[in-house]
């Protein structure tokens, strides 16, 4: 994806890191320090202890350093992706349904996070939250997509941030208040269904936003559209439970097969229609 040098959204939380126990003084952390107080009272030599510690920490910091750029620059990108669904949905929404658009905040963590939906970790993979229209994401999921889903690429990870900004867009139509609404009045097979209604719809509006962005900002390189498809295949329900557990249920779907996901996703990039019939029609078919 073309992205160096262009501009990044100024809705950006912040929230990686945080303070740990075991601080440094002096380069040196007060666990090692300690350990070392202990070893000479036990007449051992602490001060070899430290000397090999302050010997290991350059590397150590360097390491922390080169990881720290990498995933700086990750931040960045996710950045731009996020600005260019601003400028995108911002210029689709009157266009196409008559009204503005708003814009949400996206919040980048570490490890775990507190959102209006509730205390989330890393595992749970990036969400959005309605209570609060804001993006959730852990940047370690860029090196997870790659290693774990065989779906490496920069534009797959900005398939998954213009689908969770999906959601928001379905979030500010109301389709995703007439989902959660019909939780207590339908079976627990057909609230999964409209689950997955909800996440292909996310998974088009990912595709319309792509094709927009193409036409406005020539974004595509060679591959990018792959990088998207792998990434969609590789968080199909029957993909993850075929690896997770060797076979699938698909009453328990809640985010649609690979190949829907797929099937959705480009029915988006290339249409990048966002109006009423269509995204109504993702809710028109009856229940099972």
């Amino acid at each position: 994806m073309r992205w160096q040098g262009r501009q990044g959204s100024e809705n950006i939380e912040d929230r990686r890191g945080g303070n740990g126990s075991n601080k440094a003084v002096g380069g040196i952390g007060i666990g090692v320090i300690i350990m070392a107080i202990i070893i000479q009272l036990l007449g051992g030599d602490g001060f070899a202890v430290i000397q090999q510690a302050a010997v290991q920490q350059p590397q150590t910091q360097q390491q922390q350093m080169q990881n720290s750029a990498v995933e700086d620059e990750l931040a960045q990108f996710v950045s731009v992706v996020l600005k260019d669904t601003e400028q995108i949905w911002g210029k689709v929404f009157p266009e196409q349904l008559g009204r503005s658009y708003e814009n949400p905040n996206l919040v980048l963590f570490t490890g775990q996070v507190r959102s209006a939906c509730g205390n989330a970790s890393a595992a749970t993979g990036p969400f959005y939250c309605p209570g609060d229209n804001k993006l959730y994401i852990d940047l370690a999921f860029y090196q997870q997509l790659k290693n774990e889903f065989k779906a490496p690429g920069d534009f797959a990870m900005a398939y998954v941030v213009a689908h969770e900004v999906g959601h928001h867009v379905q979030n500010l139509l109301g389709f995703t208040k007439y989902v959660h609404q019909q939780k207590r009045q339908v079976s627990e097979k057909q609230y999964n269904q409209l689950s997955v209604r909800l996440e292909l719809m996310a998974d088009y509006l990912a595709g319309a936003w792509a094709h927009h962005d193409q036409k406005l900002n020539n974004i595509l390189e060679e591959g990018d559209v792959e990088e998207a498809m792998r990434a969609a295949h590789a968080i199909g329900d029957d993909t993850i439970q075929k690896r997770s557990r060797g076979y699938v249920v698909p009453d328990s779907f809640t985010h649609g097969t690979s190949d829907q996901r797929m099937a959705s996703f480009r029915a988006g990039l290339e249409t990048g229609s966002i109006n009423e019939d269509i995204l109504n029609s993702f809710f028109s078919q009856e229940l099972n």
